[in-house]
């Protein structure tokens, strides 16, 4: 019984992966053998040998980078359970020495690959719904100018759908694109029965053969080759919420195998037809089959659009339980499905930049000159802290660590380097905005780091203090008092406040604080933290993970009745509220402080973010020169 429950909830597992995590890769044929035939970066000739030896490059990419790179290699280096770029950083941050060069190096290392993150989660729903419908422009031209709004209507209507939540469709993305792959085997698999020749690309001689003979245009193509890998980091990112065994098996079982039989099969039809390269994908079918190929395209392509907009979401969840985001508003969509969630501010954001691309850009070809760069500088941030973990957790030496990666570092600095021609093409724009975030990371991760210690300059020990407080008597009312700070061992300025306006404490003060970790999850067992102090003062410690909803009415009801009991409608909850100041010569940057502030200001309540029941909760102000 237990074998055949593990085997349907294997496969119930493999199903969802299909859904969520392969829908940006499983996209790529739409565009990725056009971009190299017909797209407006150095186009190759369509002669036999460079049709054979594209996709003898096309097939051992994936093998090379997706399959030995990401799915043996990569996937091992798992945080509990929970993958991505930001639990990859966090591992490798575990056996270093805080506060050193090289964990500040893997730090920034990890923030730009999460920043990055965000840039390609712009273009992947602009390049793919656009290559969808642009479907219609080759059943008849007579649609060519309704490409463009057709697709900004797709765009919209799915990014105003997010405040809605994903469970109600979810359900839905497994068996699409389970259609999906079947209907790229079905077209390939014919194209490559009715041309058989084209199977000799599986030769790798093909590839090394087309980068020798074509010289520099060999390897500017590698700028449109890469774009076959395009969702790769995905079956990382998304490893926490399937499992390493259903990715697997869904990428060796059914994605890999109908990926490869389409591209052969596009490869095919260019054999028997050059003039197809202007959409080989397209192309494939029978003119009575391209409208229902196109409907079925632009739902994949919204299932692509949606991974990675979820992955947006998840990204800077984490990024701001690890302190290197402000708070948002963060709406829970599911009440079973922890992980899916909604921001409005990063939802705004990711629609306000694709609607700026679809209008500047305007066609998939163009948006390919974005493509890319993005992709490529993830995956070599990802080699590198591979490497780390590597040494530091795996106990490897650094040099057998270096030579393991060094196959998969020249692979991917070569797409890197073709792709960083395409920069003054459309290449700048995912550049750009991914610095902007990175910026924005750095210098909250900054900005606190020094409030902080503007605060502890001048604050008071709280073992000390209290100790005081119960030798002098002070004035008592009834109830509890919970007071936040950010160190625990220090006197919050909120309580020297209240303590100066009313002259008197509650019967009980809590001097509550809230540590992150970097782990997805800390156990209940383990939430809470609890010391008792004089003069009815208590220290708690709330202990979240990376992944964990914050919720502190529902950690102190964890706290042990012997010690405390935490009656909320006795219990008001003192926040401080800082007012930044910025100063010429501080250890910031002047700009950078004012975009501190000004990030400060517009962050969300902490009283929403903690879920603190906000009639019970007092706030006092205090100027801070940073």
């Amino acid at each position: 019984m237990d074998k055949a429950q593990d085997r349907k909830r294997l496969a119930t597992l493999t199903l969802a992966a299909l859904g969520i995590v392969y829908g940006d890769i499983g996209t790529s044929p739409l565009y990725a053998m056009k971009e190299v035939f017909a797209g407006g970066h150095h186009p190759v000739p369509v002669t036999p040998e460079n049709i054979l030896g594209v996709l003898s490059l096309f097939l051992w990419s994936l093998i090379v980078v997706v399959t030995i790179k990401y799915v043996f290699f990569i996937m091992r280096a798992d945080n509990k359970g929970e993958g991505g770029i930001i639990a990859l950083m966090t591992l490798a941050l575990q056996k270093g020495t805080p506060g050193s060069r090289s964990q500040r190096l893997l730090v920034m290392l990890g923030l730009f690959g999460a920043a990055l993150f965000y840039g390609d989660g712009v273009i992947t729903p602009a390049i793919s719904v656009l290559s969808a419908v642009e479907g219609l422009g080759i059943i008849t031209p007579a649609f060519d100018p309704y490409i463009r709004p057709i697709a900004l209507l797709v765009l919209v209507g799915l990014f105003l759908f997010q405040r809605q939540g994903t469970a109600s469709v979810g359900a839905l993305f497994g068996p699409v694109m389970v259609l999906w792959f079947a209907v790229l085997a079905l077209l390939g698999g014919l194209a490559i029965a009715a041309n058989p020749a084209v199977l000799a690309a599986v030769d790798p001689r093909h590839a090394f053969a087309f980068l020798q003979h074509n010289a520099l245009l060999g390897f500017l193509s590698l700028g449109a080759v890469v774009l076959c890998l395009t969702g790769a980091e995905a079956l990382y990112a998304d490893m926490g919420h399937f499992g390493a065994r259903p990715i697997r098996y869904a990428w060796l079982g059914y994605v890999m195998p109908a990926l490869l039989i389409n591209y052969f099969g596009q490869g095919a039809l260019l054999l028997a037809d050059p003039s197809a390269a202007e959409n080989p994908f397209y192309l494939l079918a029978p003119e009575w089959g391209r409208y229902p190929l196109v409907l079925l395209a632009t739902a994949a392509t919204v299932i692509a659009s949606q991974a990675v907009i979820s992955g947006a979401f998840s990204i800077t969840q984490q990024a701001i339980q690890l302190g290197y985001a402000p708070r948002l508003a963060i709406h829970h969509t599911s009440d079973k499905e922890i992980g899916q969630i909604y921001i409005p501010a990063v939802n705004w954001m990711l629609l306000a930049a694709i609607v700026v691309l679809v209008l500047e850009f305007g066609s998939s070809s163009r948006l390919a000159g974005a493509y890319g760069i993005a992709v490529t500088g993830t995956m070599l941030i990802t080699n590198l802290l591979a490497i780390a973990v590597a040494v530091r957790l795996w106990h490897w030496s650094p040099l057998r660590a270096a030579l393991g990666a060094l196959p998969f570092l020249c692979i991917d600095f070569a797409f890197f380097a073709a792709n960083s021609l395409k920069i003054p093409e459309g290449g700048w724009f995912p550049l750009a905005f991914g610095l902007g975030i990175f910026t924005l990371l750095t210098t909250w991760k900054r900005g606190r780091e020094l409030l902080a210690r503007r605060l502890a300059e001048e604050g008071m020990e709280l073992r000390p203090f209290a100790a005081a407080l119960a030798a002098d008597g002070a004035g008592r009312i009834p109830g509890s008092a919970v007071f936040l700070t950010t160190n625990p061992d220090s006197v919050p300025h909120a309580l020297l406040h209240s303590l100066k306006h009313y002259k008197a404490l509650h019967e009980r003060v809590i001097v509550l604080s809230v540590r992150v970790f970097d782990v997805p999850y800390v156990p209940e067992i383990d939430r809470v933290e609890i010391s008792a102090l004089p003069g009815g003062f208590f220290q708690v410690i709330v202990q979240y993970g990376f992944k964990d909803e914050p919720d502190i009415p529902a950690a102190l009801a964890l706290c042990p009745p012997e010690m405390v009991t935490v009656d909320l409608m006795d219990t008001s909850f003192f926040l401080g509220r800082e007012t930044l100041i910025p100063r010429l010569g501080s250890a910031m940057a002047y700009w950078r402080a004012l975009l501190f502030i000004a990030m400060f200001r517009n962050a969300g309540s902490a009283t929403a973010f903690f879920r603190i029941p906000s009639n019970r909760v007092v706030e006092l102000g205090a100027q801070v020169v940073l």
